[in-house]
């Protein structure tokens, strides 16, 4: 997959800034404070902050600047070349050039990070990158789901130090490497579920109190139908534990929170870089605009009214009906209030917690579409697991899914991991600084420039599946066809109940002559049509967003 990915990578790594800024109004509300609806990590209301986020110029600023490749003196990184929305100001050949722009290299010199979802694709990325450029940096605590410390090490040594993404670390440091890895990384166990994040080392807490100076927040729930309680618990209370946790820390001087830039729901055109205010919410925001013709009442939206619902539902629900069920609210809350799915909806809460209680804290936060295989740091095609758009090109490299549900002319917006990193990075240089507490947000996206429609990306891994097809459990290739698109939900059930028969040969008369055969086929025919349908309606808002 990530091979099919880098072929045509060109098509989307953006070449200029991706999100412009745009006249569109936004719309807040003032928040009411919480009462009672969490109160295993809620500070007082004393410590809300509505601050209004600035429009920092740091990618005009980011050009200018470098950033040293690593200190081998290999030659700079050439997507340097290809983007100034991802920010990467790679490096010519010496630190010393690391003092022209905004001093992304000294920013980075001898720093400590507390990371967490420190298993995940971004943050992997992200460590790498720091060790490679900053190999005098002093510790990474990574937040690790564990039993104990000995599993919270097992993990670390396997899925990240082992991992193939740190190939260049490994090739540099040679021999040493597993060393120079376990010198800088520091497994903590905790969970960004519970309270106090779970960390029962209280002695290792202190030590991230007293030495962390950024914390970078990638840990969530990407899926779209998560059970809405616990897409709750760790897109909105996380990102709030962890602030908590931030606000005790002594030298921090930046909490970098990763969002998605699908919390803008459906607005449509150009989206502005500002937060999402306590209560503030799409559905609301689209009714208040000139353009709409509403003039019913839209319901208010209220954060901690949500972690209060979702937990009262748990407790009303059997065993057999609350995943289902609880899956079902959060998509009908979030198409209540204007967003698509249960993710982005919950991620855009979370940033409503961090905007009202960031208080003193330095928070920026960064928001990508949808992040896919590095394009060229540390090196190119890489990528963990079947991510976002993945399974929909396997099931087509498979045959499983000639038709879709989609508008051919939609975007999808794409963006390689390490532009993301380069991105995070560059706003750690220019926002981390003790004189500026405002929240800052970055939008990393490709659309506005370098645009890649559906038909494009089908067309790619057609062109890609045609030239290096897959194989069956038989050995024999999968002949695909030019991908089908279907503007109703009716039209591709129907379509993709008769292609789902056909290639499990339901109607072939040795089946159909064979009752036990017959129904074991149509069984899974039938599944097999339920997940694809399913997954079209979840897809449906995002292969139908033109977002213009």
């Amino acid at each position: 997959m990530s091979s099919l990915f880098h072929s045509f990578a060109p098509f989307f790594v953006p070449s200029k800034v991706s999100l412009k800024t745009s006249s569109l109004p936004q719309h807040c509300s003032a928040s009411s404070k919480i009462r009672g609806a969490i109160n295993d990590d809620v500070p007082s209301a004393s410590s809300a902050n509505h601050t209004r986020a600035p429009l920092p110029n740091l990618r005009d600023m980011a050009l200018s600047s470098s950033l040293a490749d690593d200190q081998s003196g290999r030659r700079s990184d050439p997507s340097a070349s290809a983007t100034a929305t991802a920010m990467a100001v790679m490096a010519p050949d010496t630190a010393k050039e690391s003092t022209k722009g905004i001093g992304i290299l000294n920013f980075l010199e001898g720093k400590s990070y507390f990371v967490t979802g420190a298993t995940g694709l971004l943050a992997k990325a992200f460590v790498e990158k720091i060790l490679r450029v900053a190999p005098n940096t002093r510790k990474i605590f990574l937040l690790v789901k564990a039993k104990d410390e000995e599993e919270a090490l097992g993990r670390v040594k396997t899925e990240i130090i082992e991992c193939g993404i740190f190939k260049r670390l490994k090739e540099l440091h040679g021999e040493h490497y597993a060393d120079f890895m376990m010198s800088k990384l520091v497994p903590v166990v905790g969970n960004m579920c519970e309270p106090d994040l779970g960390m029962p080392n209280v002695e290792l807490a202190t030590q991230i109190v007293e030495e962390v100076e950024v914390i970078v927040n990638s840990a969530a729930s990407t899926t779209f139908d998560e059970r809405y309680d616990v897409a709750l618990n760790l897109n909105t209370r996380g990102p709030f534990r962890l602030l908590s946790f931030a606000m005790k820390c002594k030298k921090l001087r930046l909490f970098l929170h990763v969002s998605t830039a699908y919390v803008n729901g459906e607005r449509q055109g150009v989206v502005r870089e500002k937060p999402f205010y306590m209560g503030q919410s799409i559905a609301e925001e689209m009714a208040n605009d000139p353009r709409a013709n509403q003039s019913f009442a839209l319901p208010k939206l209220d954060v901690h009214a949500e972690i209060k619902l979702a937990s009262e539902i748990v407790q009303s629900l059997t065993k057999e009906d609350v995943v289902q069920k609880l899956k079902e609210l959060g998509l009908v809350r979030a198409k209540m209030f204007g967003w698509q799915d249960t993710y982005v909806f919950t991620k855009a809460m979370g940033e409503m917690m961090l905007s009202s209680y960031k208080g003193h804290i330095p928070v920026t936060i960064i928001r990508p579409s949808i992040i896919e295989s590095t394009y060229a740091e540390p090196f190119p095609g890489w990528i963990q697991g079947n991510r976002m758009v993945d399974p929909l090109l396997l099931s087509y490299g498979k045959g499983l899914l000639p038709g879709y549900l989609a508008d051919p002319k939609a975007l999808v917006d794409i963006v390689p991991v390490d532009m993301v990193v380069n991105t995070m990075v560059s706003a750690m240089a220019k926002h981390g600084i003790p004189s500026d507490p405002e929240l800052s947000v970055y939008q990393v996206s490709s659309s506005v420039i370098n645009p890649l429609k559906v038909h494009e990306m089908f067309g790619f891994s057609c062109d890609h599946f045609m030239s290096a097809p897959l194989k069956d459990s038989r050995g024999e290739e999968i002949a695909i066809e030019r991908m089908k698109f279907f503007s109703s939900l009716n039209e591709f059930s129907a379509y993709i109940q008769d292609e789902v028969a056909e290639r499990f040969g339901l109607r072939d008369s040795e089946v159909t002559s064979n009752p036990r055969r017959f129904e074991k086929l149509q069984m899974i025919c039938k599944r097999t049509v339920e997940s694809l349908i399913y997954k079209a309606k979840i897809y449906e808002p995002y292969a139908f967003y033109r977002g213009w």
